[in-house]
C-alpha cells in the first residue's frame, strides 16, 4: 500500500494538496464564521510544506496554497470577473512562495529549539508580509486578512484595538505554528508550549493594559435598506423606494438617516429635482441624509462615486469622493494590459474618477461622522485617519448586491466591527441590499443586520465613545515588528553563511610514522 508520502511525489497531485489547504482559512470567515477553526486551519498547509524535498517545492507549496486561499476568499467573483479570477489567484498566491520556503526552511526534519522559537516569530512576520503586499489598493485590497477571521470574539476585538487587525493575523499564525509542532513535530513539544506559554503571558497583559472605549453619549442614526431594484428605470425607481422608507422616520427623533452606496444614480447639481425631495425628507424627518451618488459630475468631466450631505435647506457642502477604487470593479489597473478583461466579464467600462481627500462631516448637534464608500472599510488606516481627525462615528455606504447570493455581503459587514474596535468609534454600515449593521466602539453589535431579503429603515441607537486607541495613536506597529524581525533574521541567517563558507575544511589526516620494522611509531619512541 503506497503511503500518503508516495502519493504525494506527483508534482501536480502535490499542487492540488496545497491549494485545498490553503482553501481551508476560509471557513472561519463568513459566511461559515467557524472563527474557532482559524486556529487549526493552517496546520495542514504547515505539514505539507515542511516535508517538501526542496526548499524550490516548498515556495511551490506555499504559492499554490496561496493560490487557494485567495481563489477561495474571492470565489464569488467568478460570475463577474470568469477567467480572471484564476489569474488574480494565481498572481496573488505567489505572495506566499517565499511563506513555504521558510515553512520549510525552519521546521523541516527534526528542528532544533532554535529553530521553532525563530518558527514562532518569523513564521507570523512572513504572513503579514504577504498581507501586507496584497494590502495594496490595485492587488485587490485587504478583503480576508486572516485576523479578520475574528471579528465575533470579543477578546479578539480588545487586541485589535491594541494592534489593529494586523496583530490578530500574527497571533493566528502563531497560534497555527505552535500547534503544528505540536501534532507533527513531536520532538520538539516543549518549545511549542514554552512558546505557547510566552505569547499567552504577553496578551494578557496587553488585553489587560490596553483602554477601554468609555461610551459618553448616544446618538440615534437611521438606516434606509431599500432592497434589490432592478431593471429598466431602475435608478428613478429605488430613490422612490428610499424615499417612502426614509418618509416613515418622521417623529422617531433621528439625528441622522444614511442610505447605501449608488443611493442616487444622478448628479444632484444637475437633477435640482431630486436635490429638493431629499431636502424636503430632512425637514420631514429632521436629520440630515447622507446619500451616496453615483454619476457623471456636472461640474468637472468623469464618474464619481461620493457621499453627499443633504440638509433642510438642500445640498450643505459637505461631499466626499471616494479615494480608494474597487479594481476591475471601478476601474481597470494599466487598462491599456488588461483592458480585455472587459470582454470575459463585468468589468468597469469606464475608470471611475478618485477624490483626493478624506472628509470629516458636521451633521448637527455636534455630531461628526467620517465617511467611507463600499470596500474602503476593509482598509484600517482609512478608519484610523477618521478617528484622528475627530469623527464621533464611522459610516460605510456599501453596496454589495451583484453579489446578493454569496458570501461577499456578511464578509464586508463583519469589517464594521474590526474598524470600531480598532478606533473605538462606532461604525455604521449601511447598504442597499444588505448586510446592513451597526457595531459599538468595542466591536460589539449593536441592534440586528438587515440580512439580504430586507427592505426597510431601522434606527439604531449608537454608543458615543472618545478618546483614542493604541492602535489609533501607534497605528500599523505590527506591520513594522514584522519586517523588523524579517530583515534581523534574514541579516543573522546571513551573516552564519558567510561564516559557513569562509570556514576553512578540515585538511588530510597526517599517515602515522613507521618503524624499520613496519609498526606504527610510538610518543616518546
Amino acid at each position: 500500500m503506497k503511503t500518503l508520502g508516495h502519493w504525494l511525489v506527483s508534482p501536480w497531485r502535490r499542487s492540488a494538496v496545497a491549494a485545498v489547504a490553503g482553501a481551508l482559512p476560509v471557513l472561519a470567515f463568513p459566511a461559515p464564521s467557524l472563527w474557532w477553526f482559524a486556529y487549526v486551519a493552517l496546520v495542514p498547509w504547515i505539514a505539507l510544506a515542511r516535508t517538501a524535498p526542496t526548499g524550490r517545492r516548498a515556495a511551490f507549496d506555499g504559492w499554490w496554497g496561496g493560490f487557494g486561499f485567495m481563489l477561495a476568499m474571492h470565489h464569488w467573483l467568478l460570475p463577474n470577473l470568469h477567467v480572471f479570477t484564476f489569474v488574480l489567484a494565481t498572481l496573488l498566491g505567489a505572495l506566499w512562495a517565499p511563506w513555504g520556503w521558510l515553512v520549510r526552511r525552519l521546521l523541516g526534519g527534526v528542528p532544533s529549539r532554535g529553530r521553532i522559537a525563530a518558527a514562532l516569530v518569523v513564521l507570523p512576520s512572513a504572513w503579514l508580509a504577504a498581507e501586507l503586499v496584497r494590502s495594496w489598493e490595485a492587488l485587490g485590497g485587504p478583503w480576508g486578512v486572516l485576523g479578520a477571521s475574528q471579528w465575533q470574539v470579543p477578546a479578539a476585538l480588545r487586541l485589535a484595538s491594541v494592534g489593529g487587525v494586523w496583530l490578530l493575523s500574527f497571533l493566528v499564525v502563531l497560534l497555527n505554528v505552535a500547534v503544528a509542532v505540536l501534532f507533527v513535530v513531536r520532538q520538539a513539544r516543549m518549545p511549542a508550549v514554552a512558546g505557547l506559554v510566552a505569547v499567552g503571558v504577553v496578551t494578557s497583559v496587553a488585553w489587560v493594559g490596553a483602554p477601554v472605549a468609555r461610551v459618553d453619549g448616544r446618538t440615534r442614526i437611521a438606516v434606509v435598506q431599500p432592497g434589490v431594484v432592478s431593471g429598466p428605470d431602475s435608478a428613478d425607481r429605488r430613490f422612490d423606494r428610499e424615499e417612502r422608507l426614509t418618509r416613515r422616520l418622521a417623529g422617531q427623533r433621528v439625528d441622522l438617516v444614511v442610505w447605501g452606496e449608488s443611493s442616487v444614480g444622478f448628479d444632484l447639481g444637475a437633477r435640482p429635482d431630486l436635490a429638493r425631495r431629499l431636502a424636503a425628507l430632512s425637514r420631514t424627518t429632521g436629520a440630515e441624509i447622507l446619500v451616496n451618488v453615483d454619476a457623471r459630475r456636472s461640474d468637472r468631466p468623469g464618474i464619481y462615486k461620493s457621499s453627499v450631505l443633504v440638509g433642510p435647506d438642500g445640498l450643505t457642502g459637505d461631499r466626499y469622493d471616494k479615494m480608494r477604487l474597487v479594481p476591475f470593479g471601478e476601474y481597470i489597473p494599466a487598462r491599456s494590459l488588461l483592458g480585455w478583461a472587459t470582454s470575459v466579464g463585468k468589468a468597469a467600462g469606464e475608470d471611475r474618477r478618485r477624490g483626493t481627500e478624506q472628509v470629516v462631516m458636521d451633521v448637527g448637534g455636534g455630531l461628526r461622522i467620517g465617511p467611507m464608500v463600499c470596500f474602503e472599510s476593509a482598509f484600517p488606516d482609512m478608519s484610523r485617519n477618521l478617528a484622528e481627525d475627530g469623527a464621533d462615528v464611522l459610516v460605510a455606504q456599501s453596496s454589495t448586491s451583484t453579489f446578493q447570493q454569496s458570501w461577499a455581503p456578511r464578509q464586508h459587514a463583519s469589517l464594521a466591527a474590526l474598524r470600531a474596535a480598532e478606533t473605538g468609534r462606532s461604525m455604521v454600515h449601511a447598504t442597499l441590499t444588505g448586510v446592513s449593521a451597526v457595531h459599538g466602539p468595542d466591536g460589539k453589535r449593536v441592534g440586528p443586520w438587515l440580512g439580504t431579503d430586507a427592505s426597510t429603515a431601522r434606527v439604531y441607537d449608537v454608543p458615543l465613545a472618545h478618546g483614542s486607541t493604541l492602535y489609533v495613536r501607534f497605528g500599523d506597529w505590527p506591520l513594522h515588528a514584522a519586517l523588523l524581525v524579517l530583515a534581523v533574521w534574514g541579516a543573522t541567517e546571513g551573516v552564519r553563511t558567510v561564516r559557513l563558507r569562509r570556514r576553512p575544511a578540515p585538511g588530510p589526516h597526517a599517515p602515522h610514522a613507521r618503524t624499520a620494522h613496519g609498526s606504527p611509531a610510538r610518543p616518546g619512541h
